[in-house]
């Protein structure tokens, strides 16, 4: 609300929503990416840190009146940027809190803490600006980081069992991050329902403080009671969300959000008074956390403790990038063809998104046992290798007969996906033209560092779809590891033969 004292242009207040959102796309993947490789704990200490050294020096330019609109955004930027680097590691600690058939009620509870804060927080600010002016809102922000610090300072995270292997290098754990998300079937759906949802649902949180100044004629009041009636709403569906998620399940449970959302953004359109707003912001806010929720399960879900992080970067950077994208259109079109157009628009297409993201289904990875099953045996090598040998290639020989030919090739299907989830950056497989039923499936790993990686990040659900293939064979197949010549060795040499999986 701040920027529509500075200015009433569309395009400058939805880029406030810009400001927040943006951050999260630029900088929540290396965040998760640094969340996996180091001790999460002490890397929020050092954010939370510069958040409150931030948050102090916005103060100070509020206190002395000199805030101007790009002020107002480049800090609005900066601080989002803290939020981005925070959010993965605040997320991947959740499952680490509760077990796993606690996930769900552990991830509402959160998003109704969030909520709480939003529905109380306008209220609260507006009575400390009445009492004691215009800044004492930003300075009470920043000395409640003094909170969260001390917090984290005394908690001590569960010890879970470390790799024997070094520490991945940033850019390699950001490929590694992104490559995971590209071949994870369940977190991949779940990113495709999130973009159709926040894409239209951004509409209504860009341009909510136009609706309250411009359409209401209200201030910084009514803006901040509609935030309040969104934060109340989602406090309120959260309590019904445990019996909603039992009758409706996720996918419908989020099309009923969307819904509910499209509403919101009818009402939001035809809003000339508080009273449709408040309706408007209490549909919202029930509609939000159910989707929200939702999607947030789903996530959690997918991915193992190891790629946690970065998977939920993956997850929240399409979620703000969606957001900022949003915003600008949503400000765009409101800019050009007024805030009601703008408002039916969004509303029109949430709803043509349920039927054409419908096949995506949420939460399919809840029944997968996602820990380690460390299976593959260690490679047996002639000599002790150099971490960044490679390229590798690994080839596995099978034997099967002819009538298993197609059941044995949909089996290896989901392997392939499991193998370039976890490292592989090609993969192929071949038939003897000489002996029919004679298979040789290979794949090339980066390094040998990254193979041995690979041992370690098969998990127990990828052992059954494994166990598939091996049950279609006719002999134990047969693993041989080769080391790039140009690069690992001064001379081509087989690393040795296995008889199980690499």
């Amino acid at each position: 609300m701040a920027m529509t004292n500075l200015t009433t242009h569309p395009l400058m207040v939805s880029l406030v929503q810009v400001a927040t959102s943006l951050p999260m796309f630029l900088f929540a993947l290396p965040a998760g990416a640094l969340a996996d490789i180091v001790d999460k704990r002490r890397f929020l200490i050092v954010v939370e840190i510069a958040t409150a050294v931030a948050s102090a020096m916005f103060a100070a330019l509020v206190t002395f009146d000199v805030v101007t609109p790009i002020t107002l955004l480049v800090f609005m930027f900066v601080i989002g940027a803290a939020s981005a680097m925070t959010a993965p590691p605040w997320q991947s600690i959740v499952p680490s809190l509760v077990p796993r058939e606690d996930l769900p009620a552990a991830v509402a509870a959160n998003s109704v803490g969030i909520n709480i804060s939003r529905a109380i927080g306008p209220a609260l600010s507006g009575v400390i600006t009445a009492a004691y002016g215009i800044a004492a809102p930003f300075w009470l922000n920043t000395f409640s980081n003094l909170g969260t610090l001390g917090a984290l300072i005394w908690w001590r995270p569960p010890q879970h069992a470390t790799s024997r292997l070094p520490a991945e290098r940033f850019a390699s754990a950001v490929r590694t991050g992104i490559r995971y998300a590209r071949h994870n079937p369940p977190l991949r759906a779940t990113l495709i329902r999130a973009v159709a949802f926040f894409l239209f649902a951004s509409a209504y949180w860009a341009l909510l403080p136009l609706v309250a100044r411009t359409q209401i004629a209200g201030g910084a009041e009514i803006y901040g009671l509609l935030l309040g009636a969104i934060g109340v709403g989602a406090i309120g569906g959260a309590f019904a969300l445990p019996r909603l998620k039992g009758k409706l399940g996720p996918d419908r449970l989020v099309a009923t959000g969307t819904v509910g959302t499209a509403i919101t953004l009818v009402l939001f359109g035809v809003a000339d008074n508080v009273a449709i707003a408040l309706v408007a912001s209490v549909i919202a806010g029930i509609s939000w956390i159910a989707t929200l929720s939702s999607l947030n399960v789903s996530a959690q879900y997918a991915l193992p403790e190891w790629v946690r992080g970065r998977g939920l970067a993956i997850y929240v950077t399409t979620i703000f990038g969606t957001m900022a994208l949003g915003s600008i259109v949503w400000g765009e079109v409101a800019s050009t063809a007024g805030l009601p157009i703008a408002h039916y628009v969004a509303a029109a297409g949430a709803l043509l998104a349920i039927p054409l993201t419908w096949r995506w289904k949420l939460q399919t990875g809840a029944g997968l046992d996602l820990t380690p099953s460390m299976h593959w045996p260690t490679p047996i090598v002639a000599e002790d290798l150099e971490e960044r040998a490679g390229p590798v290639m690994v080839m596995v020989e099978y034997h099967i007969a002819l009538k298993d030919r197609r059941p044995f090739l949909d089996a290896l299907e989901r392997v392939a996906a499991q193998r370039r989830r976890d490292g592989a950056y090609a993969w192929g497989i071949f038939e003897d033209a000489a002996e029919p039923g004679r298979f040789v499936e290979t794949f090339l790993v980066e390094s040998w560092l990254e193979h041995l990686r690979q041992h370690e990040r098969v998990t127990k659900a990828d052992r059954v779809s494994q166990d598939r293939v091996q049950r279609l064979l006719l002999q134990p197949e047969k693993v041989t590891h080769l080391i790039s010549a140009e690069q690992g060795r001064n001379s081509p040499r087989e690393t040795g033969d296995q008889p199980k999986a690499p």
